[in-house]
This record gives C-alpha cells, sequence and structure tokens, in this order.
C-alpha cells in the first residue's frame, strides 16, 4: 500500500513537522487496522488518514488564503478556534489543490475534529483512529483503546464525551457538530 501513496508522502513530508508527519502516518495504519475490524475501504481509510492533517502545520495566513481562495465561511465558534482550522482548509486543500474528489475521503478530513451528526463509516473510522493511533498519549488513552475494540458505537460515544467534557473543563466552546453527534449517539444508546 505504501508505493501507491509516495507521491502524498513527499508532499506531506514538505509541509508537516517530522513528529505530525509521524501522526499521519501511525494514523493512516490505525483507520486500516480499524477498516479491517468493522468494514469499509482500506485505500480509502489509509488515503484519509494519511491525508487528515495536511494543513496542521499552515501558517494562520495560508488557512486564510485557503478560505477566502475556495469561499470558506467560518462560524463564530471556528473564527475563534485556530485548532478546528486544518480540518476545514485540510478538505478544501485535498480537494482543490491535490485534486481528490472522493467525497468520502473530503468529508472524513473535514470532520476528523469535530465529528457530526449522521456520520459516514469512513468519518467514524477517521475520527476514531485520530484518537487511538499509535502515536497518542493523553490520560485515557488505554480506556480508548480498549472502548475501540469492543465497538466502534462505545469508541465513539467516549471520544465524544471526552471531547465534549475536556473543552468544557478548559471553557472553551463546543462546536455545534460535536454537540449534534452526541446527541444523535446519547439517542441512539436510549432505544
Amino acid at each position: 500500500m505504501s508505493e501507491k501513496y509516495t507521491e502524498y508522502k513527499e508532499i506531506l513530508q514538505k509541509r508537516l513537522t517530522p513528529k505530525r508527519y509521524n501522526h499521519s502516518l501511525c494514523v493512516a495504519d490505525e483507520a486500516v487496522r480499524l477498516t479491517k475490524k468493522y468494514g469499509g475501504d482500506a485505500d480509502k481509510a489509509y488515503l484519509a488518514g494519511l491525508l487528515h492533517d495536511i494543513t496542521k502545520n499552515a501558517s494562520q495566513e495560508e488557512h486564510l488564503h485557503i478560505f477566502k481562495e475556495f469561499g470558506i465561511m467560518l462560524n463564530d465558534i471556528e473564527k475563534n478556534a485556530e485548532k478546528l482550522w486544518h480540518a476545514i482548509s485540510g478538505a478544501a486543500y485535498i480537494e482543490h489543490v491535490l485534486g481528490i474528489d472522493d467525497k468520502e475521503i473530503i468529508t472524513a478530513v473535514r470532520y476528523h475534529t469535530t465529528a457530526r451528526e449522521g456520520m459516514t463509516q469512513l468519518e467514524k473510522l477517521l475520527y476514531l483512529a485520530d484518537f487511538t493511533s499509535a502515536d497518542r498519549d493523553y490520560d485515557d488513552i488505554d480506556i480508548m483503546r480498549e472502548k475501540v475494540e469492543i465497538s466502534m458505537e462505545a469508541a465513539l460515544d467516549y471520544a465524544l464525551s471526552y471531547t465534549i467534557n475536556d473543552l468544557v473543563a478548559r471553557n472553551k466552546p463546543l462546536h455545534l457538530d460535536t454537540v449534534k453527534a452526541y446527541n444523535e449517539n446519547a439517542l441512539k444508546g436510549e432505544n
């Protein structure tokens, strides 16, 4: 699989720090692992994982240029949360600059930080792979990895709760997409 993506890897190595490049490789591998466990297209999962952070190390100016060039309007929360910008600009970058026209890959990159209501299988896989990749090391990583082995839905519930609790604890605003994803999953759990 790796030879197929040599060109993308070369682009990533130029755009990302070595740590972020390694993270991208780890997320791509985890996305494939989760695809084998839960189903889906392993090639799409690998490519989405590989490219998900393509603009993570971009300057504020580059993000703003991408938003302007491709007519992207940020909402108030996004304007004030630069940490979310790379998912939005990254989706535009892979579509318009790299010429990737697969909407599943584009939306997986777009929503890998916030999640959203009505997520596709690939969107869920990438969101979880970003949480559980081999390079990740945060307080609840062991619990998160246990959840992802039990079920994708259990892992998604935990990841969304973790994200919301972390943002609330730090007095940060919640993106409406995250709230809607959480509510959708919570309502499924009540049925």
